[in-house]
């Protein structure tokens, strides 16, 4: 079996209670590896630890336990410097693509930035930038505009290209599609799945919505009150849950057919019943 390009073991995470001595703790030795150009899918509610998870792989929160390795690497406690040099390998889109764009700049400076801070010349950056753009299918007109001037879908491309202008190996997605609608979140998939094609980057996919897991996620872990109670091929846990929680969140997927989505919100109710019962 190959050496996976992260993984993470045994992963504990501790949140500080306020006005408490005491913490939460919000993951429980956690472990999970992703491969080379691959796709896993993090599932789980609000406060399941599916977030918190991919804040610790990006250095956003303190580690109280376990180890995490990028490409044979210990990046579990990097110092601020190391995890600047890391970001050219590890990359974030966040779910507001809104918040996480200054408004201040254009289009071409906000791809641009990150490319110069590095020490590429603006010429080489333009031309990165002008083919970015074009792979997240986006016209060339949009480097001299702001992201206020775009929609929903059209700023989460702009987030996208901008998280693959430095050719990351791996990409932390944290909801990229949950605020975005229907028909707008299938061409964003499909934009993710087209990328992970032609670039062979991976993907740590952040979501509460199995119905995205099927269509992007090669693997997928389920994650329940900070452990993860069931893994699997996407395919598989999505057709055959064994979990009764991952059968839960498949009930209460979104689907395009208003009835069929009442019918399952019902049923996901009456599970839900069932177990609190």
């Amino acid at each position: 079996m190959s050496t996976p390009l992260l993984s993470v073991q045994d992963l504990a995470i501790d949140y500080p209670l306020p006005g408490r001595r005491k913490t939460f703790r919000a993951l429980n030795e956690v472990s999970l590896d992703i491969g080379a150009g691959e796709c896993v899918g993090l599932v789980g509610e609000s406060g399941s630890g599916k977030s918190t998870l991919g804040k610790a792989i990006l250095g956003l929160v303190p580690v109280a336990g376990g180890q995490i390795t990028f490409d044979g690497a210990d990046i579990t406690h990097l110092t601020r410097a190391a995890r600047r040099k890391l970001a050219a390998s590890i990359q974030v889109v966040f779910q507001d693509p809104y918040g996480s764009l200054d408004p201040s700049m254009s289009v071409g400076d906000i791809l641009a930035e990150p490319l110069t801070t590095s020490g590429l010349g603006r010429r080489a950056a333009d031309a990165a930038v002008k083919e970015m753009i074009d792979r997240v299918k986006l016209p060339s007109t949009v480097v001299g505009r702001f992201p206020h001037e775009f929609s929903g879908g059209q700023r989460q491309r702009i987030a996208i290209a901008r998280a693959l202008v430095r050719k990351p190996r791996l990409i932390v997605c944290d909801e990229p599609v949950s605020a975005l609608d229907l028909t707008t979140q299938a061409a964003i998939l499909d934009l993710f799945i087209e990328l992970q094609r032609d670039t062979g980057v991976s993907y740590l996919f952040v979501t509460h919505d199995l119905g995205v897991v099927r269509r992007v996620c090669h693997r997928v872990a389920v994650m329940y009150r900070g452990d993860i109670v069931e893994t699997g091929r996407g395919d598989s846990v999505t057709a055959n849950p064994q979990d009764p929680y991952t059968r839960r969140l498949l009930m209460a997927s979104p689907i395009a057919n208003p009835q069929a989505q009442a019918e399952r919100r019902a049923k996901w109710l009456e599970l839900r019943a069932d177990s609190a019962a």
